[in-house]
């Protein structure tokens, strides 16, 4: 267990030999912090939610127009972002 100061800011330093032993504690990496319990937290590195109707969705809409017309999928992708 290693000791760290929480300044005025709440900004906490995370010790070298922590940040040598986690890969991913890098400069400006986001992460995830919970309270467990009233004297606990937990600092994770944040993952971002998939959204997977929203994915699944966007798979369909492409099925459905392959085949249709000559355009490739770059010509598609290319179209569909000029539109919005």
């Amino acid at each position: 267990m290693k000791v760290s100061i929480i300044r005025d800011r709440g900004q906490l330093t995370i010790p070298d030999s922590i940040r040598r032993v986690v890969s991913w504690i890098t400069p400006m990496s986001a992460v995830s912090i919970s309270v467990i319990k009233p004297d606990e937290i937990v600092i994770k590195p944040h993952q971002k939610q998939v959204n997977w109707d929203q994915v699944w969705e966007n798979i369909r809409k492409s099925r459905a127009i392959s085949g249709r017309g000559n355009l490739s999928a770059a010509d598609f992708l290319e179209q569909d972002r000029r539109s919005h």
